[in-house]
């Protein structure tokens, strides 16, 4: 009897299993997005790992006011070209963390590292925050990754994006400490923390918190709720912030605005960027209509488009305060999704992210191929020289120019004197001591038309220098 059942279970057919498509109309397990959000984190440097010298418009001048500020005065060259007054203000995230990321691996690695460092906290905070929300990571957040590779980041504004990511750590935290009540004692450090990374973060971070307080109370004792990351405004008080004056909306304010918009994700590709920027402002501009937008995120997001509108273009002492809240509005509103989206689409939504970020490391890596060329000009430039830098900016191009301030270089590795810091008197804690004050960024800018020639002959700061170094894709058809 036994050997009869044996043969008869045995002939049985295999139940039939579901297609494996069908897996992917399901919903994703709890943790799916969680490890896929951090495999995305860490890919996010990729452009620092590949290129031998990171590629960001600003990186080489910060590199060499990091050389100055480290220096102390003990090289008789940098102490005889420049003056470093420090000065505590809400602008200083990667001027202190270069201290022992330099001390650790040089300068140069050092500050390589600290780059790479930005984009991978960052998408580690938006994980953090979709976590801390929703205890998942969902589609919303993961197409947010594509607003990682911002124009402030492609710019090398390295302070703002230390802090963003901050921000947005310490927004996840906020929200995962709700009922502990010593959360206040936590929050006046790391408001202060923020803001000194960079104040425009520590505004976000503030918009953040106070929007999601307005959500959850829905009285006007949410407006109190931020106090403890309000005590940085005694140190604005106090002078400690960057100082404000001349024109801070700059010129023809409309043009310039409707500008930044088409420009908010402009990286390497015209069309892929505005593909881009024109999915996620479709995709948040159909969830607010189906009342898809989780509110303690949503009015986040409508306080930073507003934000981006009624900014000046300067505050602080810098440029572009409104046009870095772009990509940060857009990434707000990526977070503010609340669709529970099956697997394929989870999947799906790195992928503008994931092109983006290929285009930025091929691009990363032949530039960088072209700047070591470039830099070996530096070997017969000799130890203190005067170098006048010109650099050729075509307004036609969509990419940034990754080698506006390569002439910092000469500072780093000769203590030269060169034309491409921010040096600004009362502004940045750089001062040129050799030369006009005008002997600082943007006198290397060269703007041409194309199919136009290039004639330095009456290049002002070359009667400041010894040397003319000219980068550009062009002859020049006068020298002075």
């Amino acid at each position: 009897m036994t050997r009869v059942a044996e043969v008869t279970r045995a002939a049985d057919p295999p139940a039939p299993s579901a297609p494996a498509w069908r897996s992917l109309l399901g919903a994703p397990g709890p943790r799916e997005g969680l490890w896929l959000g951090l495999v995305l984190s860490l890919l996010a440097c990729l452009p620092f790992i590949v290129a031998r010298y990171p590629q960001m418009t600003d990186y080489s001048s910060h590199l060499a006011r990091w050389h100055i500020m480290l220096d102390g005065g003990r090289s008789p060259w940098l102490a005889q070209h420049y003056i470093f007054t420090w000065r505590w203000s809400g602008n200083l995230g990667a001027d202190l963390l270069i201290w022992p990321m330099a001390k650790l691996f040089g300068l140069e690695a050092g500050g390589r590292i600290l780059g790479a460092m930005v984009p991978v906290l960052t998408g580690l905070g938006l994980v953090s925050i979709d976590w801390a929300l929703r205890r998942r990571v969902e589609a919303g957040t993961l197409l947010a990754f594509a607003t990682i590779w911002s124009p402030a980041l492609c710019m090398g504004l390295l302070n703002f994006g230390l802090a963003l990511a901050l921000a947005l750590l310490a927004f996840a935290g906020w929200v995962r400490l709700e009922t502990w009540r010593w959360r206040w004692a936590v929050f006046i450090p790391v408001g202060f923390a923020v803001w000194l990374s960079h104040i425009a973060g520590w505004g976000v971070l503030g918009v953040l918190v106070l929007s999601y307080e307005l959500h959850r109370k829905r009285s006007p004792a949410a407006l109190i709720a931020p106090w403890p990351l309000a005590f940085p405004l005694l140190a604005q008080l106090m002078g400690a912030g960057e100082p404000m004056g001349g024109n801070l909306w700059g010129n023809d304010v409309l043009r310039f605005k409707f500008s930044i918009w088409l420009q908010a994700l402009r990286d390497q590709n015209f069309m892929f960027d505005m593909d881009t920027l024109c999915l996620i402002l479709l995709v948040i501009a159909y969830s607010a209509i189906r009342k898809r937008l989780d509110g303690r995120l949503g009015w986040a997001t409508l306080a930073m488009f507003i934000l981006t509108l009624a900014m000046p273009r300067h505050l602080g002492g810098g440029d572009y305060a409104d046009y870095r809240l772009i990509a940060v509005a857009l990434m707000v509103g990526c977070l503010a999704l609340s669709w529970r989206a099956p697997r394929w689409l989870l999947w799906l939504a790195p992928l503008p992210f994931l092109l983006r970020l290929g285009a930025t490391t091929e691009a990363w890596e032949a530039n960088s191929r072209r700047m070591a060329t470039i830099l070996t000009v530096i070997d017969r430039i000799p130890q203190g020289a005067r170098v006048a830098s010109a650099v050729e900016e075509d307004r036609g191009e969509w990419p940034l120019n990754p080698f506006e301030h390569v002439g910092s270089y000469a500072t780093v590795r000769r203590d030269a004197l060169v034309n491409t810091h921010f040096a600004i008197p009362g502004v940045h804690m750089l001062r040129v001591r050799d030369a006009s004050p005008a002997f600082a960024d943007p006198s290397h800018r060269v703007f041409v038309q194309p199919k136009t020639n290039l004639d330095l002959s009456k290049f002002a700061p070359a009667r400041e220098a010894d040397y003319l170094w000219f980068i550009g894709k062009r002859t020049a058809v006068g020298m002075p």
